[in-house]
């Protein structure tokens, strides 16, 4: 099939042929995942929703796709003299992993602030770690440094012809696994994956429809693609497509085939972890998310359409999920604290306690204060923060309460 697009690649190679021979090189190398119709999904964003399913790659993200596309690239002195890539996630997991398998020594640098859980990790795949730098461009530099002494070949997480093509190898699944898809939704960090996805699909489909992904807070590549300068920084929940400047050979493949980018807001992409966990039934990292986000953000948009979501990974901390799951719950009011002015007398605390388990609230912590100042001598203030099945649920307990004679509020979830 010859696809109806054309653009100034500034690698001459990196086409869709490359994407189809990175499929027939590292055949049975990876999982090819499943694309799945989440009906749950679909009745709450009004499209058809299909999910690929990178989070279930052997290293829980598709980085180890473009690993595995450039390693099967290397020749015999190559391999023997080793890898090395700087990177803090997944793509040195994936990297790590791979050339594990096919016997090649990899050297990781990370940054030296990266989380003890992700060089844990790194290490166990067989990875030997570096901790140089403050920063991935410091780490980036020390990579290249060591490429260099050693005769390394070095891996960049983004912006390389068969990394890009390995990445790629999805858009073939996702059509193959659902050939009347509208749209493909992708998040966008550096740029590798989509562009090698937009490449894939489009030789396929040319017709399909490819739409971007970034972190509000992280616009690189539409700063890239419009010559804009909105600034890249803050701290985000998809920290894996927090980067500051788009991949030199993803930009022109996405001026080219690209619809368009998005960017999505903090608060959508924990909307959408939250429901992949809860409705799903599968776990996502942020950047893994933004997809979702982006239907959450832009209904309109996808009203009615058959949507392919790349659900790029599943690697995030296990503390940081219970907390977005826990703002999830508090956001939609599931949980809540209530502040009650009570008589300072036996009995109070255990009236009020007794009110919720009757209505099938469950009190999950309790604060008993007797000295604020605004409050009369005889009189105490009492936090309790409840969990309930749903906004109406609350609003039944708290009529309750009040009704039992309580004077109540509801505290701000936004204070300390």
């Amino acid at each position: 099939m010859t696809p109806s697009f054309s653009f100034d690649a500034p690698s001459p190679s990196l086409n869709a042929a490359l994407v189809h021979s990175a499929r027939a090189r590292t055949q049975g190398q990876f999982i090819v995942t499943p694309t799945l119709n989440r009906p749950a999904l679909s009745q709450l964003t009004g499209c058809e929703v299909f999910i690929k399913y990178e989070n279930m790659q052997h290293t829980g993200s598709f980085k180890s796709r473009g690993a595995i596309a450039k390693l099967t690239t290397l020749n015999a002195e190559q391999r023997t003299a080793g890898v090395v890539c700087m990177s803090a996630g997944n793509h040195a997991q994936g990297v790590a992993f791979h050339a594990t398998r096919l016997g090649i020594p990899a050297t990781i640098v990370m940054p030296r602030g990266t989380p003890f859980n992700k060089t844990r990790k790194t290490s166990d795949y067989g990875g030997q770690v570096v901790l140089e730098g403050e920063t991935l461009a410091d780490s980036a530099a020390a990579a290249h440094r060591l490429a260099k002494e050693h005769g390394f070949t070095f891996i960049h997480p983004y912006d390389d012809p068969d990394v890009i093509a390995g990445q790629g190898v999805i858009g073939f699944e996702m059509l193959e696994a659902v050939p009347d898809l509208d749209v493909i939704v992708v998040p966008v960090g550096g740029g590798g994956l989509i562009a090698g996805l937009a490449l894939g699909a489009k030789d396929i489909t040319p017709e399909i429809e490819i739409l971007g992904v970034e972190a509000a807070l992280y616009p690189a590549m539409i700063n890239a693609v419009t010559g804009s300068h909105k600034p890249c920084s803050g701290s985000t929940v998809a920290e894996g497509i927090a980067v500051r400047d788009a991949g030199r050979l993803a930009v022109p493949i996405v001026k080219a085939l690209v619809k368009e980018t998005l960017t999505v807001s903090e608060t959508n992409m924990e909307r959408a972890i939250s429901m992949y966990a809860t409705m799903a039934k599968t776990v996502a990292e942020g950047a893994g998310a933004a997809p979702l986000a982006a239907l959450l953000e832009y209904p309109s948009m996808f009203k009615d359409r058959k949507v392919g979501l790349v659900l790029s990974g599943g690697n995030i901390d296990a503390r940081m999920l219970s907390s977005v799951l826990m703002r999830d719950l508090v956001r939609v009011g599931q949980v809540l604290t209530l502040s009650i002015e009570m008589p300072d007398r036996p009995g109070s605390l255990y009236a009020v306690a007794g009110i919720c388990a009757e209505m099938g609230a469950n009190v999950l912590e309790v604060s008993h204060g007797r000295f604020a100042l605004d409050l009369s001598a005889n009189a105490a203030r009492l936090a309790i923060t409840i969990e309930t099945r749903d906004a109406a649920h609350a609003q039944a307990v708290m009529d309750r309460i009040r009704a039992a004679g309580f004077m109540l509020s509801v505290r701000d979830p936004n204070e300390a």
